[in-house]
């Protein structure tokens, strides 16, 4: 069994500032991470791996940084690792880099099981998933939270949506998002973060996969959706009143809201 794992790398969200004059975010000013949610992916994968045998991949769209990610999931685990990087994908939307993304998984071949995290923390879409398994023309379930069964030809699992959960069953190769509360990723042993510098990586390009897309269909030219500006909210204070001299003072106040606000 294969099973093929997407990871992202993504700015520290809690140390990342933004440029508020350019409305965007400056990824210069933290360290870069392993998405959150894909931890939880690679996770999965390997507790499948641990209970019936599989070969993890690992795969990224990013630039050349990106390889810092790809040694941290093999160092948790991964036996394999792809990483998908050219000038031409600079830029991509969801649709385009679930396209890229797609083309390099026909690529690599022969795969039973694709899981992802649910989203990532830079973006929010929750996209990239469900589009990638739109381009390979396989099933999907989202949102899972709990692994039931899995064989090479079939997965049951439990997804939770708007507090209720449903049991599915799909027949693989298909695609699984999932949620952070499906487990708890392990950490690397210092053993394997020493093993995964000397890993080999497997290097992808736009030469390498142009069969299964032009340059029309990547990068900002195959990318009809864009961010145009970034605004980060104020903070907004709660005000309050206290009355304590004048009880029916504070009665008429709280009636006069409610009734201004036609609660």
């Amino acid at each position: 069994m294969r099973i093929v794992v997407l990871i992202k790398q993504v700015p520290d969200m809690e140390k990342v500032k933004f440029n508020s004059e350019k409305g965007i975010v400056d990824r210069a000013s933290a360290g870069t991470e392993i998405n959150p949610f894909d931890l939880n992916a690679l996770e999965a994968a390997l507790v499948i791996k641990e209970i019936i045998g599989a070969e993890v991949v690992a795969l990224t769209m990013g630039p050349p940084k990106a390889e810092e990610a790809l040694r941290e999931a093999i160092a948790r685990g991964a036996d394999k690792a792809v990483l998908i990087s050219d000038k031409y994908f600079g830029g991509s939307d969801t649709k385009a880099t679930s396209h890229v993304i797609s083309s390099g998984i026909k690529r690599l071949g022969n795969f039973h099981l694709i899981i992802a995290g649910e989203k990532t923390v830079d973006g929010d879409t929750g996209q990239v998933g469900a589009q990638v398994s739109d381009y390979l023309d396989i099933p999907y379930i989202t949102y899972v939270s709990r692994i039931e069964e899995v064989s090479e030809s079939v997965i049951r699992s439990v997804s939770e949506i708007w507090g209720g959960e449903y049991l599915k069953e799909m027949k693989l190769p298909g695609l699984i998002t999932v949620t952070k509360d499906i487990n708890t990723p392990r950490l690397p042993s210092f053993k394997q973060k020493m093993a995964s510098r000397k890993a080999e990586i497997i290097r992808l390009s736009y030469e390498d996969l142009k069969e299964y897309f032009s340059s029309d269909e990547v990068g900002i030219k195959g990318s009809p959706t864009w961010v145009s500006k970034i605004e980060v909210p104020e903070v907004i204070k709660r005000e309050g009143k206290i009355y304590r001299d004048d009880i029916d003072a504070g009665l008429e106040t709280i009636l006069h809201i409610i009734a201004e606000e036609r609660i």
